[in-house]
């Protein structure tokens, strides 16, 4: 007959099986349930097994066959790929797939967090090897044409082979993979399945180098636990830059030897009044390690000169009046200036870029400069001057706020443009010429990406200096000519911040990054050509079931045909 076995157990029967249970042969595709049979007596019992094997179901309580699960479409990902080519039937999970990674560390290492993250939905054993037949591949070939972070996927009957040039590349295509598969498997208990991988080849590279998301620890502080969820869900979307602001006139977050009371006393409060907290420095060695085992660079900020308070705070030294102010909670900015003239202040400035420098693996560090109104130009184009080298001394590249290019910005720096729409032709045409001269660009215009703006006014949580920004406004440009004047291989890519002023916690967080970060991820991700809104908007809704099995309490913005709750 073929098929599975059903086992059960007549009252008062000893039977052949284990614990008295009998086995009788079910065909393919019929359902049962488990449940006992009170039968006087084995002619009875003879003839319920005729005609279970006549009839090939249960009667009694037999649920309908489920409808099949259709594969989801290769190109209903986001970011969006650059190329697919449906073909074929698909491939399925099951309890014998296996996934392949032959003997590359990274491979395995992509595997291991692939099966982690496959196996409490599925139930499966999903184990990882160097050797076998069809199921899952992960490989590395070091001479093809998907750069530092392209991959190719391909689907069939038999199998799903991801294939990438460097580490970075099998991980992004791992983060295709799992949004190929149901939503349900985000689930982190066994779920019915079955878990179709849909057939044909994903061709994928991104568009720019620097896709990047910033979160303010400094206003609010988030534990490691909450940075790590916010990484967790950066990968998700192939964010590549974890920046992180660390200090802020309401906190200084991170630990400094040569100046221990920046975070023992700098960093006991927070907007409100709260008792605030920092980083230990293998607390933050952990965030970093943390975040390149699912390659997003971590980029430090030590905002400066402005946005000072907590440092000034901590050591009257650094003031030009040699007086400690007392620590702030509110959310005013452009008070605060180290002392520009003052030794002392490049004396601080060296010692702190050298201890964070040492435990940043990354290449870059963040020196801030913007909303220094407290400081003369003069004195700010003296400052940066001052300070540019010594970041290169310890070996990092300066990236800084786009008010940067007001003073002459070092050799291969980036200028992270906040600006707005309606920012001034004169202030746009400083960040333009610097680009030509040779500056990279980060896009983070505050009317278009930064998370914090409310939705429209209605929102209980964010700020609107900048303007309501609801998911299509979000999404709805083009980095690439977004500013005159900027030539389109000065931009590097572009940046979400996250402000917390009002934010508290990770539920914050959820709602206000999403559904607006991943069309973020899109911008930097996917080709220009694929930019289309009404298209974006359907990929978009069906990733509501995913965030709903992760736990993301997103916002439901009516610009978007959600599925029902």
């Amino acid at each position: 007959m073929g098929g599975l076995f059903h086992r059960f157990r007549p009252e008062g029967s000893a039977g052949d099986g284990p614990a008295g249970e009998w086995s009788i042969p079910i065909p393919k595709g019929a359902r049962v349930r488990r449940h006992r049979l009170h039968l006087p007596g084995s002619l009875h019992l003879l003839g319920s097994l005729l005609l279970v094997a006549a009839t090939g179901f249960f009667t009694s309580g037999a649920a309908p066959a489920p409808a099949p699960v259709e594969p989801r479409p290769l190109a209903q990902v986001i970011p969006a790929p650059a190329s697919v080519t449906p073909a074929g039937p698909p491939y399925r999970i099951t309890g014998t797939t296996g996934i392949r990674v032959g003997d590359s560390r990274a491979a395995r290492a992509a595997g291991e967090y692939l099966a982690d993250l496959l196996r409490p939905a599925t139930g499966y054993p999903l184990p990882v090897t160097r050797q076998g037949a069809g199921g899952i591949r992960l490989r590395l070939a070091h001479d093809g044409p998907y750069g530092a972070e392209g991959y190719r996927l391909d689907s069939g009957p038999t199998g799903v082979t991801l294939t990438a040039a460097r580490p970075a590349g099998l991980f992004y295509g791992v983060q295709t993979l799992r949004q190929l598969l149901p939503a349900a498997v985000e689930e982190d208990t066994v779920q019915p399945g079955p878990w179709p991988v849909a057939g044909g080849t994903i061709r994928d590279t991104p568009r720019y180098p620097w896709r990047g998301a910033m979160l303010d620890v400094s206003r609010h502080f988030f534990t490691v636990d909450e940075v790590k969820r916010y990484i967790d869900r950066l990968a998700l979307y192939k964010f590549n830059k974890l920046h992180l602001h660390l200090s802020d006139d309401q906190g200084w977050r991170i630990a400094v030897d040569s100046w221990p009371r920046l975070a023992e006393y700098g960093g006991s409060t927070e907007v409100g009044g709260g008792p605030g907290g920092h980083y230990t420095k293998e607390q933050y060695r952990e965030i970093v390690r943390y975040a390149a085992a699912r390659h997003l660079e971590v980029v430090p900020e030590i905002d400066m000169p402005g946005h000072t308070h907590a440092a000034l705070a901590s050591y009257a030294e650094l003031n030009c009046d040699g007086v400690a102010p007392p620590l702030y909670t509110g959310t005013a900015v452009g008070f605060s200036s180290l002392c520009v003239p003052k030794e002392v202040t490049y004396d601080f400035v060296d010692d702190v870029i050298r201890e964070l420098a040492a435990l940043t693996p990354g290449r870059y560090l963040h020196i801030g400069g913007d909303e220094a109104h407290s400081t003369s130009h003069a004195d700010y184009v003296r400052f940066m001057e001052r300070v540019q080298p010594v970041v290169a001394r310890y070996g990092k590249t300066v990236v800084g706020w786009h008010q940067l290019t007001g003073a002459s910005p070092a050799r291969g720096a980036l200028a992270q443009y906040w600006g707005l729409d309606r920012t001034s032709d004169e202030e746009k045409a400083e960040v333009a010429k610097a680009a030509r001269s040779g500056t990279g660009i980060v896009l983070s215009p505050a009317d278009r990406v930064y998370l914090d703006m409310k939705y429209d006014r209605t929102t209980p949580l964010g700020l609107s200096w900048a303007g309501y920004v609801e998911v299509k406004r979000s999404y709805d440009w083009d980095p690439g000519t977004y500013l005159p004047g900027v030539p389109q291989d000065a931009v590097r890519g572009v940046e979400a911040p996250l402000w917390t002023e009002t934010i508290e916690n990770s539920a914050h967080i959820d709602h206000m990054a999403f559904p607006r970060l991943p069309g973020v991820a899109e911008l930097g991700w996917s080709p220009a050509a694929a930019h289309d809104w009404e298209d974006y908007r359907t990929r978009l809704a069906a990733q509501a079931p995913r965030w709903d099995a992760l736990g993301i309490g997103y916002h439901r913005s009516p610009q978007v045909d959600w599925p029902a709750a």
